[in-house]
C-alpha cells in the first residue's frame, strides 16, 4: 500500500477572482509560492520547484453559491525567518487584507514562536509562522 505525504491542497472561495489573485500573488510571494495553474474561475499556487506538490487553490465556489469564509478555519504557512513573516503580513495588508494579529512573538504558543495573522479580502483567515528550530 502506498502512503501519500501530508496535505495535498487547500481550496479557498473567492467572489472576486481578480482581487483574490492580486492578494495571493503578493501575499504568497515571500513564502516562495507563486501562481502555477489557471483555468476558468480557478487559480492554483505552489512552488515552482515542486509543481505537483501542495497547492493553494483560489476559486469561485463550484456550486455557484456565494463564497464565505469558514468560522474557525485558518490556513497556516510556515516561514523560514521572522522577516518572511513580516513580508507576508505587509503584502497582505497592502493588497486589501485585514490584520488579525501583527507580526510578533507569541510566547503562549511556545518559546520563539513568531507569527502574524490576516484575513484575505473574502474573509478567509491566514497565518504565517516562524517556529523555532526543533
Amino acid at each position: 500500500m502506498t502512503t501519500l505525504p501530508g496535505l495535498g491542497y487547500v481550496t479557498l472561495g473567492a467572489e472576486d477572482l481578480a482581487a483574490a489573485q492580486a492578494f495571493y500573488d503578493a501575499t504568497l510571494a515571500p513564502l516562495g509560492l507563486r501562481r502555477l495553474h489557471e483555468f476558468e474561475n480557478w487559480t492554483g499556487y505552489g512552488r515552482e520547484d515542486d509543481p505537483g506538490g501542495q497547492t493553494i487553490w483560489v476559486c469561485k465556489p463550484f456550486d455557484g453559491a456565494p463564497a464565505q469564509a469558514g468560522n474557525g478555519v485558518m490556513i497556516g504557512f510556515y516561514a523560514p525567518t521572522p522577516d518572511v513573516v513580516d513580508a507576508f503580513h505587509a503584502a497582505a495588508l497592502a493588497q486589501g487584507g485585514a490584520c488579525e494579529g501583527p507580526p510578533g512573538l507569541r510566547p503562549q504558543y511556545g518559546e520563539g514562536w513568531y507569527a502574524a495573522y490576516v484575513r484575505d479580502p473574502q474573509g478567509n483567515k491566514l497565518a504565517c509562522v516562524r517556529t523555532p528550530p526543533g
